[in-house]
């Protein structure tokens, strides 16, 4: 706790109009959220590379985030940072009645059935007038997520696949949708829609094995990076640099990082 008062008192100075950092004094909420996104991703790469001290390192980072916008929310006099934490601790309590109060689950499933039946509530008495059910679902999130979030959400009202197969089918579809808008169209509008039917269809597939998109996708990208480096690395080898190589050394050579990769 001492630790933590003194994190916060740092931040009001420097936030302090004479005595603060020129930087930090002229950032707003607005400024800042490019920032905190980046540093969510650092938290993340930290995990993936197993770097515990890293961790450690980036979640602080994040931390200071938080008191950033909650010491801005203060001197606009709307919330402080224990306001913030006083909230966090209600809606853990509220929305975990299996673990404060006697409320009993038995399984997982009906523990996520209870979270989307509480946070409905929730969202119920924070706005007064009727919404429609994909409102709630934050706009401003990374398009992947999102449409997973969306997904989800209409599958609490049983609007959802039965079975991967009905999936797969509804992938054939979009990809041959595509097919026809590539060979037919002038611009690249219908392409664009047509990419983002299959890729929707993507994730979709991806929720029913109960696979993270974002996890998948980041890994698929790490791959290719240690693939595309295998030939690379080939080629210097070999005294010759990527520019220099023809595409079919670079897909033979591809070939060979498959296997090794």
């Amino acid at each position: 706790m001492k630790e933590l008062n003194k994190l916060l008192m740092n931040m009001k100075l420097l936030r302090d109009p004479l005595k603060g950092c020129p930087w930090n004094k002229e950032q707003t909420n607005d400024s800042m959220k490019a920032f905190t996104i980046q540093e969510a991703y650092e938290v993340v790469d930290a995990i993936e590379r197993n770097d515990i001290e890293g961790l450690k390192n980036e979640l602080g980072d994040l931390l200071f985030h938080i008191i950033f916008y909650a010491e801005m929310a203060d001197e606009d006099v709307h919330f402080n940072f224990h306001d913030v934490v006083k909230s966090l601790n209600k809606k853990l309590e509220r929305r975990h009645p299996h673990v404060f109060t006697n409320h009993k689950v038995v399984s997982a499933e009906q523990i996520i059935m209870l979270w989307e039946e509480i946070k409905q509530q929730e969202r119920n008495n924070r706005v007064k007038k009727t919404i429609n059910l994909l409102d709630n679902v934050d706009k401003h999130m990374p398009a992947i997520i999102r449409a997973e979030k969306l997904q989800k959400c209409a599958a609490t009202v049983g609007f959802d696949w039965t079975n991967s197969q009905e999936i797969l089918n509804k992938i054939d579809e979009e990809l041959n949708e595509l097919r026809n808008a590539i060979k037919g169209a002038s611009n690249t509008t219908e392409i664009s829609e047509e990419l983002g039917d299959l890729m929707f269809c993507c994730v979709n597939l991806a929720r029913y094995y109960k696979i993270d998109c974002e996890t998948s996708l980041r890994n698929t990208n790490e791959k290719f990076i240690s693939r595309f480096n295998y030939i690379e690395e080939t080629l210097k080898r070999n005294d010759k640099s990527l520019s220099e190589a023809t595409l079919e050394e670079m897909d033979e050579l591809w070939n060979t990082a498959k296997q090794i990769v």
